[in-house]
């Protein structure tokens, strides 16, 4: 798969429903354990829900990790001491191979574990890194068969210069999978599901969704023939507009999400 360059002005152009997973998550996490809590968010992306955690814990020691310079830059502009008397900052790391050299009270991830192949193995250092009575939480899209990603898919698999590009389909487990790789880690484990109904606004709002995060990797991949891309987005945007259909009130994106709670017993 390609490593793919990430824009934050993309991604951030549906800032609102893309944090909504976030909250939602972030309201099944129990109290931690530490009245200062070491959090590490993996996965920060631009910063802009990084901030949430503090809103929560004041007082918390929270690092944003991410392995895009871009993404980090923007998120540079939250770092520093929080209201309540915490700390954020951020730091470059990959999630395919970061391992905490510290204690922590919270692992969490947002929609970024699907970007790491085999993500299931990395589990048991994370959650070895918990105090008792910490949590590791994480939220992954669960859409790979929805048009978006399989119209995606049949593209690209038709261009020989876009092989290995895209994600396996296989790139989330099923909640099933989920819960029995966190329990069988001594964790107590909430596992769910939800479809968000978005309802986008704009012109080829389907398409302009996933230019800041599924397409990112195409379009890393031919941006060197602007002609190629073009040609690529076209094709791709005729077939989203027959799947989404738009209307007056906007384009309705049915989006599945999987969620992950898993707690140490104390």
């Amino acid at each position: 798969m390609t490593s793919p360059v990430w824009d934050p002005v993309q991604y951030l152009r549906h800032a609102g429903l893309r944090a909504r997973p976030f909250a939602d998550l972030l309201a099944h996490v129990p109290d931690l354990p530490a009245e200062r809590p070491r959090i590490a968010d993996l996965g920060c992306g631009p910063g802009t829900v990084t901030v949430a955690l503090a809103d929560r814990w004041p007082t918390a020691h929270i690092t944003g990790y991410d392995n895009a310079p871009e993404m980090l830059a923007g998120a540079e502009a939250y770092a520093g001491p929080t209201p309540g008397g915490g700390t954020l900052d951020f730091a470059a790391a990959d999630a395919r191979t970061w391992t905490p050299d510290e204690t922590h009270d919270l692992i969490i991830s947002n929609a970024t574990l699907q970007w790491v192949p085999g993500h299931p193995d990395r589990f048991s250092d994370w959650i070895a890194a918990l105090a008792p009575g910490g949590t590791f939480a994480f939220q992954v899209p669960g859409n790979y068969d929805a048009p978006s990603h399989r119209v995606l898919r049949e593209l690209a698999g038709a261009d020989p210069r876009l092989a290995g590009t895209l994600r396996h389909q296989d790139a989330v487990r099923t909640p099933a999978e989920y819960h029995e790789a966190l329990t069988s880690l001594g964790c107590e484990a909430d596992v769910w599901e939800t479809t968000y109904l978005h309802l986008l606004k704009g012109e080829d709002a389907v398409l302009d969704w996933v230019k800041g995060t599924a397409l990112r990797p195409v379009l890393t991949a031919l941006s060197g023939d602007p002609e190629a891309r073009d040609t690529f987005l076209t094709a791709y945007r005729d077939q989203l507009r027959e799947a989404y259909p738009a209307t007056a009130q906007g384009t309705a994106f049915p989006f599945r999400r999987i969620f992950v709670v898993a707690t140490v017993r104390g």
